[in-house]
């Protein structure tokens, strides 16, 4: 394939603007079409505690994991306020150093914790500082990096990945590429959150089961600038978008188990996300278009979009420009 200059990118959540920028940063003229605004992305809804959990290939999710740490490291030691990316400390409640992938081993820090150690009704935790990203505002920050890269966003709706008769589409459509591809494998996981008032909570937390049985409840609270995101839930095919009020009491309920002064936090307000899960998992690979042009795909992240997303967008930005 000859030179290339133009790129459409299909999807402006953390995964399409984060390509997005990395395409731009290779002197390519890239254009974002997505559905709904930044703002309103999947990626907004999110909590976002950079961690590889449930998210496959397992062979390749290290890798595409490291990079984006190393990634985020520098942008929460550049300029925490303007990039959203901050480090901070908490603990993985049932969770063994020992039973994660390799890619344990690269990150600084990880210590497990002696059972008196481990906040709440969990016995077994490991302790990190990790990368804790303020999702509207990194996402405004990745918006402002492509535009001063000289790329652009545009609000379209795409019913077809040929529709851009460019010589290259990268598809970051997300869920939207269950119908777009089409492909049947993706699943929508539902994410249920509730914003409330900081009581003073400085630390992160997260617990992968909520109860025994519950493997659709998870408990995790996360301290963002003017709230303290509680969650949560991770529903396989469920797509209801308002919030359930039962769900919502039961995630303050857990999550004040685990810091009482939870119980009593104000209610800001609520947020709902479908991930788009995928079976198989991340499925970013290059596929010829008809005319010779060329589309790279980059999707099914599920809940792990940002955990991941530098370390794709930088192979897919190779894909896009080096066949």
């Amino acid at each position: 394939m000859g030179v290339i200059d133009d790129v459409i990118v299909v999807g402006a959540g953390v995964v399409g603007l984060t390509t997005a920028v990395r395409l731009a940063e290779r002197g390519l003229r890239v254009r974002v079409w997505s559905r709904d605004p930044v703002t309103e992305t999947t990626s907004a809804v999110a909590g976002a505690l950079w961690w590889p959990y449930r998210i496959e290939p397992a062979e390749r999710v290290g890798a595409w994991a490291l990079a984006s740490l190393r990634v985020y490291e520098e942008l929460a030691a550049a300029d925490p306020v303007a990039t959203g990316v901050r480090l901070v400390p908490g603990v993985h409640a049932d969770t063994v150093r020992d039973g994660l992938g390799a890619w344990a081993k690269e990150v600084d820090g990880l210590r497990q914790l002696a059972p008196e150690e481990v906040p709440g009704p969990y016995e077994v935790g490991l302790a990190g500082r990790l990368p804790l990203i303020d999702m509207p505002v990194h996402l405004a920050w990745l918006r402002g990096r492509l535009t001063a890269l000289g790329g652009v966003v545009e609000r379209r709706v795409v019913r077809d990945l040929a529709e851009a008769g460019s010589a290259v589409v990268v598809n970051c459509a997300g869920l939207g590429a269950r119908e777009l591809v089409p492909d049947g494998g993706m699943r929508a996981v539902r994410g249920q959150l509730v914003l409330v008032e900081n009581p003073g909570v400085d630390t992160w937390f997260t617990a992968a089961s909520g109860a025994a049985g519950a493997s659709s409840e998870t408990t995790y609270f996360f301290p963002q600038p003017g709230r303290l995101v509680l969650g949560g839930t991770a529903e396989e095919d469920a797509e209801v978008l308002e919030p359930v009020p039962a769900t919502a009491a039961s995630i303050v309920a857990r999550c004040a188990r685990v810091r009482p002064e939870i119980a009593g936090a104000r209610v800001l307000g609520h947020r709902v996300g479908l991930r788009p899960a995928r079976e198989g998992g991340v499925r970013l690979e290059a596929r010829p278009l008809p005319g010779g042009g060329l589309l790279v795909h980059n999707y099914g992240h599920g809940g792990a979009g940002v955990t991941v997303a530098w370390g794709c967008a930088e192979e897919a930005a190779r894909l896009a420009t080096e066949h």
